[in-house]
């Protein structure tokens, strides 16, 4: 029996994890893409090339206004980044906090080999060094957001990734 994880329609989600890791198929499978702020989307909206690295900056200013204007106009909203750096969830908590909004961080934690073995199967790999750093960023993650100020946090291992979302106003 998959896991239910109930949140409520004021709430951030945060998607954590490295890449390949199955955060942006977890999210298409479960919302409207309006309510989904990928920094691969952005990225690609700002120079056409989803995987474009030397464009962060730009990308991550979009991605944070984007999500700014999603919580002021109130609407349940999902953070699709891997969001492994903590200034990163910062961030995103202290958007979160000033509109007052409930935090929810789903941590994937999905083995270094699934997701290199996963990168080799996309269309759009990544450079495979970039797989055991992140497997390191993950292993911080996991011990540094306990401690952060979530109100909620669930990691996702393989067999979780069925997981259900639910949001509901109580």
């Amino acid at each position: 029996m998959s896991m239910t994880i109930k949140v409520l329609p004021r709430t951030l989600l945060v998607l954590c994890g490295p890449v390949c890791s199955g955060k942006s198929t977890f999210a298409t499978q479960r919302f409207m893409p309006t309510m989904i702020v990928s920094s691969d989307f952005c990225r690609a909206l700002i120079c056409d090339d989803a995987a474009n690295q030397s464009v962060n900056r730009d990308t991550f200013d979009l991605f944070y206004y984007i999500i700014n204007k999603r919580l002021f106009q109130q609407r349940f909203t999902i953070a699709d980044s891997t969001a492994l750096y903590q200034e990163a969830r910062f961030k995103l908590l202290d958007l979160a906090r000033r509109h007052n909004y409930a935090t929810c961080l789903l941590i994937f934690n999905i083995p270094e080999a699934v997701c290199a073995e996963r990168n080799q199967r996309r269309e759009r790999k990544v450079d495979a060094a970039v797989m055991p750093y992140h497997a390191k960023l993950l292993r911080q993650a996991l011990l540094d957001a306990p401690t952060e100020g979530w109100h909620q946090l669930y990691v996702l291992g393989e067999n979780d990734i069925d997981a259900m979302i639910e949001v509901s106003s109580g």
